[in-house]
């Protein structure tokens, strides 16, 4: 079974080969890494590892961990090997269809910035409109959304009185950014964590300004 691991480690050289050979003694297989951010000296990677059946992912903690400076942020479930050029596939799939654009943009977005789900929602009246939702998106109704119209790219408060008690039951992250208007936004989530860091939400950002621009030209 596959599982994506992000790690909080020194940004010198040797660590992540040193956190790669830890995770091999408990029989893990790398199948690819992606750094999300650098900071003063500390880098948060994502991995995909594979573990042997019957392996606990406990185990991959406590290995990671056992490199001095390493800190497990997350562990969960994974399918696939992170895909870190699919925007430029995905703007393209979206100008070529842009009718569907907003269901793809919704599909295509959660398999680029490793979240859980992404919804296209905007206000109609007094009410929401989904405007395009994820598979895997929830169907709890959102009935309010304070934090609209948004300006710019944010990560929102996971323990705000808006948000589902299904999505805090899973402890959802959220991180939103405006769709070429402030009253349109794009919002996902990833239940379970790990929480969206500045570079992750730039990223989401700067495809969302792309997108807006292809759909709305």
């Amino acid at each position: 079974m596959s599982f994506l691991i992000r790690v909080q480690l020194p940004d010198s050289p040797g660590t992540l080969g040193a956190v790669a050979t830890a995770l091999g003694t408990v029989g893990a297989d790398i199948l690819s890494v992606d750094v999300v951010e650098r900071t003063s000296g500390v880098a948060i990677d994502d991995l995909v590892v594979e573990l042997p059946s019957g392996s606990l992912p406990d185990a991959l903690i406590t290995a990671a961990e056992s490199v001095e400076g390493v800190e497990v942020d997350a562990v969960r479930p994974y399918a696939g090997v992170l895909d870190t050029h699919r925007e430029l596939e995905l703007v393209e799939e979206i100008a070529a269809t842009p009718k569907t654009g907003l269901d793809l943009l919704a599909e295509g977005v959660p398999r680029i910035i490793r979240s859980g789900w992404a919804i296209v929602v905007t206000p109609s009246g007094d009410s929401l409109q989904r405007l395009a939702s994820s598979a895997a998106a929830p169907e709890a109704p959102i009935t309010d959304l304070p934090w609209l119209p948004l300006e710019r790219a944010t990560v929102l408060d996971s323990e705000a009185a808006w948000i589902p008690d299904t999505w805090k039951e899973l402890g959802t992250e959220l991180a939103a950014t405006p769709l070429g208007k402030p009253d349109r936004a794009l919002l996902v989530g990833r239940p379970g964590g790990p929480m969206f860091r500045a570079a992750e939400v730039a990223r989401l950002a700067h495809l969302a300004g792309i997108v807006a621009v292809v759909l709305d030209g």
